[in-house]
């Protein structure tokens, strides 16, 4: 799975536009055997069916979305830079001054704001909002900008794969690229029974491709792959933490957008303690992911979601612990397995 993830973290996959990674991924899992089917919807989820041991009576699917925040351009100043605005959760302070690539071309740039000798003394103390921030590629007019940019591109940031101490990595987009490192991994694997693998585009606008790709696949169990926020630093205290990195996979009961399945909850945390891994549970209901289209999909779906801990979520920095991403993998797996009970 971490042979995968580099590779697929440096992909450009703004939501909308996440075409690099799917062909990636196409690209591997057209060499591996015993693949069914492989198909990609007209909104861009790519459908994959591998056979396993058994043919089972349920139909089981894994899901992760391929798309990661970012910006896009909405507009050409007179002065050539680019007005832009967000794709998904982003923070404006999240991307102040940050370089970004722009447009098809991965143009590369800047991202700026008002001069702080302009601001008032209460905008001082304010945090930066969206609409005050621009893009800078270096054009020097509207009109040398508008060769190369076009509103409606898209704007990614740079976020170098590097490996930190304590067995830890930041990279952009380990949201949510660790869950398709996560499904590639299994599907080079025997599986125990022929399941789906759903690639899921426009997560990070509102769940859409999954709401899609749900109803095509019409599954009996979902097991959506993700990345969540983790707030474990200095000063943080009880809940605001929310989940912590090294704590194990993350199997949370409830979020905004999803209750989850309450017998799948309590087999994940029985087979991590049969392991020997730990796991944990979020402390506040925060934030959702593609279960929430998924689990309300058709006549319903029975749905977990399992993920590992991510500091500075929606950044370019995005921090993640291996030994949490690995556990992560061996969970799903073993969970796969006892599905095929139930």
């Amino acid at each position: 799975m971490l042979k995968y993830l580099e590779t697929l973290c440096g992909i450009c996959g703004v939501s909308g536009e996440e075409n690099a990674v799917h062909d990636f991924l196409v690209e591997k899992i057209s060499q591996i055997p015993d693949i069914l089917e492989m198909k990609t919807d007209p909104l861009g989820n790519l459908l994959v069916h591998k056979k396993g041991r058994n043919t089972p009576d349920k139909t089981v699917m894994l899901g992760a979305h391929m798309d990661e925040v970012g910006l896009i351009v909405t507009g050409i100043r007179a002065d050539g830079t680019l007005s832009v605005a967000a794709v998904g959760g982003v923070d404006a302070d999240v991307v102040l001054g940050r370089n970004v690539m722009v447009g098809r071309q991965k143009l590369p740039g800047v991202i700026g704001s008002t001069p702080i000798h302009l601001l008032s003394g209460s905008q001082r103390d304010e945090k930066p909002k969206m609409d005050a921030l621009y893009a800078d590629i270096g054009a020097k007019d509207a009109d040398d900008a508008k060769r190369f940019v076009s509103p409606g591109d898209s704007i990614y940031f740079m976020g170098e794969y590097t490996a930190l101490g304590g067995g830890r990595v930041t990279a952009k987009a380990i949201d949510d690229r660790f869950g398709c490192a996560v499904m590639l991994e299994l599907l080079e694997q025997e599986l125990p029974y022929d399941m789906w693998f759903a690639f899921f585009v426009q997560e990070e606008i509102g769940l859409r491709g999954s709401r899609a790709a749900a109803y095509t696949i019409n599954p009996d169990f979902a097991l959506i792959l993700e990345a969540t926020t983790a707030a474990d630093l200095d000063g943080v205290t009880g809940d605001a933490a929310v989940c912590r990195l090294g704590g194990g996979p993350v199997v949370s009961f409830m979020d905004r957008s999803t209750i989850y399945d309450k017998e799948l909850y309590r087999i994940a945390f029985e087979l991590a303690d049969e392991m020997g891994i730990p796991c944990q549970t979020k402390s506040r209901i925060a934030g959702g992911n593609d279960a929430g289209a998924v689990h309300v999909s058709r006549s319903g779906v029975r749905t977990l979601a399992i993920s590992v801990p991510c500091r500075c979520l929606h950044s370019p920095s995005c921090t993640a612990q291996l030994s949490d991403m690995e556990q992560c993998l061996n969970l799903t797996a073993k969970l796969l397995e006892k599905m095929e009970e139930l």
